[in-house]
């Protein structure tokens, strides 16, 4: 049997941290939040549009399991250059009624079907199917063409199944895996990560994952430290001339804070002053999408009936918007250090941070803990 090691975090590597993380440092810190992944790697050399190489995958994120009891969520945008399906429905209702899930540009589609199949499969809408079903699902993604075949559409209807029926609490697989596969942060091999903060008063929990493809080598920084700047070699080896852009990221917050709609769209809202904490500018080619959800006030829908709310003042929301900002992040670094080299489509190559280097950078500016 081959024991594999778990990857390094941020916080392994001797990073400087702000912010009391949850146990597992992951979205799923949050009570009833399950993540899965489908990862698809296969092939190699000359890209074959339809043959590969393939280097691509889906992720799934469940509020509340696998029972239908949707929870009320808020969206926001920094820069639109990407798609989250689902969001207008989001908007006019406040509640996301099924899972989040992550994945390429060009499987929007067939993941958006696949979660609707799902859905009626598992009978979480309605058991007994004695009404009319629909299905407005939240289906965002990020672009991976520098090292993925995805003019081949590759994730299939099983893909994001396999997805959503591995989801589990615990531990969060980051890196290059499920829909961040493919993915590009900073120039550096990018894709998921995740982070969490508990908070002192209140004793609630944020949690935060994203699927990080964006931003420039130059503007690289992480515990403050211009790590882009310092560390300039280990750039994208791409054949084809590259005009995709900048990017994006998609960042999903969950918390169990008693918030309503409006509040969990000025969470959503707080998310970019992270990313820009670690050199993120929302460049025009850049899909910078976010949802925040809430897990508290199980039952709050319902078709024919009156229903008691719980909700937290604004003024104790400050505590949440900093959490946000720091688990937002924490993830990203958490996404840049899990992720290890890829070679892909034409021998396209994406190297990963190199740990060794970003700690002695770190302690040349006297940022490193251990």
């Amino acid at each position: 049997m081959v024991i594999v090691s778990p990857k390094k975090r941020a916080r392994d590597l001797g990073i400087p941290i702000n912010g009391e993380a949850g146990h597992h440092n992951a979205i799923t810190d949050v009570k009833g939040v399950m993540v899965g992944h489908s990862t698809i790697i296969s092939g190699e050399g000359k890209l074959v549009p339809g043959k590969g190489p393939v280097r691509t995958g889906v992720t799934a994120i469940l509020p509340r399991g696998e029972g239908f009891d949707p929870v009320f969520a808020g969206w926001s945008s920094l820069n639109g250059n990407g798609e989250m399906t689902g969001t207008t429905w989001v908007e006019e209702s406040g509640f996301l009624e099924g899972p989040v899930m992550i994945t390429n540009t060009h499987s929007v589609g067939i993941v958006h079907n696949a979660v609707i199949e799902w859905i009626l499969e598992q009978r979480m809408r309605d058991p007994d199917l004695t009404g009319a079903f629909w299905s407005l699902p939240v289906v965002a993604e990020t672009y991976d063409g520098r090292l993925n075949d995805t003019f081949g559409f590759h994730v299939k209807k099983t893909h994001a199944f396999e997805a959503l029926n591995n989801v589990k609490q615990g531990p969060v697989e980051e890196g290059n895996v499920g829909g961040g596969t493919g993915m590009t942060c900073h120039q550096f091999k990018g894709g998921i990560g995740t982070s969490s903060r508990t908070l002192i008063h209140g004793g609630y929990t944020v949690g935060v994952l994203v699927q990080a493809n964006y931003g420039s080598r130059e503007l690289l920084t992480i515990a403050g430290v211009p790590v882009g700047m310092e560390i300039t070699d280990l750039m994208p080896e791409i054949m084809e001339e590259d005009t995709h852009g900048g990017g994006s990221i998609i960042v999903v917050v969950a918390t169990d804070a008693p918030l309503l709609p409006h509040q969990l769209k000025r969470l959503a809202r707080r998310v970019p002053m992270g990313i820009s904490k670690v050199g993120g500018i929302a460049s025009n080619g850049s899909g910078d999408i976010f949802i925040a959800f809430s897990t508290a006030n199980q039952g709050a829908w319902t078709n024919d009936s009156v229903t008691m709310l719980n909700m937290l003042s604004n003024d104790r929301m400050t505590d949440l918007f900093l959490a946000t900002v720091q688990a937002t992040e924490e993830a990203i670094v958490n996404a840049l250090i899990a992720a290890e080299t890829m070679t892909g489509i034409n021998g396209n190559t994406v190297h990963a941070l190199p740990h060794d280097r970003l700690r002695e950078t770190l302690r040349k500016y006297n940022r490193l803990i251990k």
